[in-house]
């Protein structure tokens, strides 16, 4: 990193240097050699850990054999996300983690090696897909994240007109604003967009459903509609103090170090970060990026209920940060000027586990503690976007909207609905790969209903 710490003050420069990409690319010979110590199995374990069945045997034979176009092709089909996700993916967990080199040695790189097919067909300005003959059938999509993109992008293929409602000023959701550009450079989701908007994809961005147009409309003017909003800003804490100018939501901060804006330099610093979950960590290793001196994550549980994947701790504990465990905030101080001066924490305890199986956890009395800092950054979830759900009135649990898990259809005929506005209550998955999935299965189920209303009607 460009940082030194001891240094009173981090420049714009140094910033810059320090939210470029983190992983290195491997290395043509590299990525050859390691595409060759793949056995290419023909029952693969890989594919069948991968949500979004990618061949990967069939991939990396293509590395090995020089084709990289078909390599690309290969990836891509099976997930309009793999550039993205050969970033972010928990591979270890996922591909890699059912290598049967696991058994032997170690496991093939499948994450750098699929980067690395993906880069080369994002360096060579490769378009992989075509758009399929036009149906005429028009389908709404409300969010261009990776699973709004991804079934874009199929029924685009399939022929249909799409036409995509964005909110933020670029496409590209989670990917786009969300992860942090030291693990996914923001010229890659820009290309998986392009991808989708080379297929005749439209998409309008700066319009929100609900205020620029209403539910009603989408439902009545288009064949389908898919919810793929994700969800909203991180909630409240609901302790005194929160008021203070130095609070931060986890998700906006992320998004401004995203969009390139440097004004929040944390020279000489001690930032305090609520939760222990990826955007948690993505908020702490920012931190340090824009030079702050001392950053610490404050979690009410252990480091056995983190939901953090294991490289994202991996990667903060490389950064230096610090972790206060079974600490939950009680209150945020602050002085006459409203600043953040100190984070004051009730230390907790683990008690028997709950019907969910997970163990609960309840102050000590009198147990507290005092965190010397001055900003304190919230990412303790999201917010569910049940204005949005209620006004295409589906059936939604706390803002969980209820799908058939095959089809993803809701309560409501025509619409349909993926990514993390399903996930909760035990449905779905909050991955990036598996919003990917989500979208294909969404695409294949409308392509399917309208293929067959088009047969009945003819």
């Amino acid at each position: 990193m460009a940082t030194n710490q001891s240094e009173a003050w981090i420049s714009v420069e140094d910033i810059k240097a320090n939210f470029t990409e983190a992983h290195p690319a491997l290395k043509q010979k590299d990525a050859v050699d390691e595409a060759n110590r793949c056995l290419y199995c023909y029952d693969a374990p890989c594919i069948t850990a991968c949500p979004t069945d990618i061949d990967i045997p069939a991939f990396i034979k293509k590395i090995a054999s020089g084709n990289m176009k078909g390599s690309a092709v290969t990836i891509m089909d099976a997930n309009p996300s793999g550039a993205s996700c050969a970033r972010v993916c928990p591979t270890e967990e996922l591909c890699e983690g059912a290598c049967v080199l696991n058994h032997a040695s170690t496991p093939i790189m499948i994450g750098d090696l699929q980067r690395y097919a993906t880069d080369w067909a994002i360096k060579n300005e490769q378009v992989l897909f075509k758009k399929g003959e036009d149906t005429k059938q028009h389908i709404a999509i409300v969010g261009s994240g990776p699973a709004g993109l991804s079934a874009a992008r199929e029924l685009a293929r399939f022929g249909h007109r799409v036409t995509i409602y964005e909110a933020s000023a670029e496409a590209g959701g989670l990917n786009t604003y969300g992860i942090v550009s030291f693990r996914l450079p923001k010229e890659i989701p820009a290309w998986e967009v392009k991808q989708v908007k080379d297929l005749g994809v439209e998409i309008k961005t700066n319009t929100i459903v609900g205020k620029d147009i209403s539910a009603a409309e989408l439902t009545e003017q288009y064949h389908a509609v898919i919810i793929a909003a994700g969800m909203g800003k991180v909630p409240t804490l609901g302790i005194d103090g929160e008021e203070l100018e130095g609070v931060r939501d986890a998700i906006e901060f992320v998004k401004m170090t995203k969009s390139g804006k440097w004004e929040e330099n944390l020279s000489g610093k001690k930032v305090a970060v609520i939760g222990a979950g990826n955007t948690a960590v993505d908020a702490a290793t920012c931190s340090v990026r824009l030079g702050a001196e001392n950053v610490k994550m404050v979690y009410r549980r252990t480091e056995k209920e983190m939901t953090a994947y294991a490289f994202e701790y991996e990667f903060a504990k490389q950064d230096g940060i610090e972790f206060k465990w079974l600490s939950a905030p009680a209150k945020i101080e602050g002085n006459s000027s409203g600043e953040v001066t100190g984070l004051l924490v009730n230390k907790m305890k683990l008690e028997a586990a709950g019907e969910d199986g997970r163990q609960k956890v309840k102050a000590i009395e009198g147990a507290t503690e005092t965190l010397d800092v001055d900003l304190v950054i919230k990412a303790i979830g999201q917010e569910r976007l049940n204005p949005l759900i209620e006004a295409f009135e589906v059936t939604h649990s706390d803002g969980v909207i209820q799908i058939d898990e095959t089809t993803y259809a809701t309560s409501k005929t025509g619409v349909y609905a993926i990514g993390d506005i399903i996930f909760g209550k035990g449905q779905g998955e909050a991955m990036v790969v598996s919003a990917a999935q989500q979208g294909k299965k969404a695409a294949w189920a409308i392509h399917s209903e309208l293929t067959e209303n088009a047969v009945h009607s003819a």
